[in-house]
Formats: structure tokens, C-alpha cells, sequence
């Protein structure tokens, strides 16, 4: 199984896009998306619940996996292939007990101390970010820039490496070479949501031409 078809990783955002997570998904996966991440930082679990168990409902129909942003319980429930941490959410070893060895569980770290930590953690991949300024998060993290990128795919050998945080088709290329595997997008993918398949279509072809390491 490849993990991170295309080295795209797309998350959606209702507020960026001003769609439901169902809504996003289609358009995403008419550019050519395989793998996406549901992520909601403002609306109530129930409402959460249900628009990605639609999105869920559509993703299975095209063949593509489905990962929640931080909510073990709602990616339990709604059948997702798995969930993505953060630093302050329910550890990867308890989350790996309630969802099962199949499960894809992520985990977001911040510094090459956390990742040498996630390293050693029940994860099937960790995100470094950010790696370049970003408007997503109301308080984000420091900036680890493409060295400190590098410092973390040295440090976590040959495990799953996802950079995140001020992506763009302009800079995506230089991420990989620096040593991700997939670069996870949120804002690039949004500025126009009128476009967000042929945006999808741009970056898998960008990174689809990129050499094989």
C-alpha cells in the first residue's frame, strides 16, 4: 500500500473553502486526490460527524482513504482509515489500541525533539511543520524551514515524512528535495474554490514529475 499516492496530501477547511467536507472531498478527488484529511477546528462534533460520514460515504465509492484531523472517537465511528494528531491530543499508543493495527494513525510534531520521540511511537507517519509561515493555525508554531526539514528526515530514517505549513505550488518541489515524502496543503488549495480540482490536478502533476528517491 502506498501511503501518500501522488506525494499530495490535501486537508480540507470549511471556512477557507466555504464547503462541507463532503463537498470538498468530491472536488478533490475529481483533481486526482487518493488520500485526504477532514479537519475542523470550529464547528460542533455532531455537525462534524455527519459531514464526514457523507464525505466518507463518497470516498469509498472512488477507492479513496480517509483520515480525521485529532477526533479518535469520530474517526471510530464514521469508519475513517484513520486519524491524524496533534501534540495535545489523545496519545498514538491509546489510539492505536481503540482503532486497530489496520488503522493509518499521523502525528504532528514541531521541533526534531518531538520527531525523534514520534520516531518511536505506533504511527504509520509524522508531520514536521510548519515549514514555512502559515494562516491556518491562530497560534502557530515556530517556523522549521527546509534545513530543519532535512534535520527530520535525517533524524526518523525511513518512516513516513509529511511537511505541512505554507505549501504552495511555487515551493512544493523544494520540500520534497529536502526530504518529504508528501507535502500536506490546506491554504494553496482553497484561494480559488472554484478551482480546487484543477489546483488538486497542478500539484500532482508538479510532484508526480519530481525524481523518485
Amino acid at each position: 500500500m502506498v501511503l501518500f499516492p501522488g506525494k499530495l496530501y490535501p486537508i480540507t477547511d470549511t471556512r477557507l473553502s466555504g464547503m462541507t467536507h463532503a463537498e470538498q472531498l468530491a472536488q478533490l478527488a475529481a483533481g486526482g486526490a487518493r488520500l485526504v484529511q477532514l479537519r475542523e477546528k470550529d464547528r460542533d462534533a455532531r455537525t462534524f460527524f455527519s459531514d464526514a460520514e457523507a464525505a466518507i460515504a463518497t470516498a469509498r465509492a472512488q477507492g479513496i482513504r480517509v483520515i480525521i484531523n485529532d477526533r479518535v472517537d469520530l474517526a471510530k465511528c464514521a469508519g475513517a482509515d484513520g486519524v491524524h494528531l496533534g501534540q495535545d491530543d489523545l496519545p498514538p499508543e491509546a489510539a492505536r489500541k481503540l482503532l486497530g493495527p489496520d488503522a493509518i494513525i499521523g502525528f504532528s510534531t514541531h521541533t526534531t525533539a518531538q520527531a525523534r520521540h514520534a520516531a518511536t511511537l505506533p504511527i504509520n507517519y509524522l508531520a514536521i511543520g510548519p515549514v514555512f509561515a502559515t494562516g491556518t493555525k491562530t497560534n502557530p508554531d515556530k517556523v522549521v524551514g527546509l534545513d530543519g526539514l532535512s534535520r527530520v528526515r535525517e533524524i526518523v530514517g525511513d518512516m513516513p515524512l509529511v511537511a505541512i505549513g505554507g505549501i504552495t505550488l511555487e515551493n512544493a518541489a523544494a520540500v520534497i528535495s529536502a526530504g518529504a515524502d508528501a507535502v500536506a496543503v490546506i491554504s494553496a488549495l482553497y484561494q480559488k474554490p472554484a478551482e480546487i480540482s484543477e489546483t488538486t490536478e497542478r500539484f500532482l502533476h508538479l510532484l508526480d514529475s519530481l525524481p523518485t528517491k
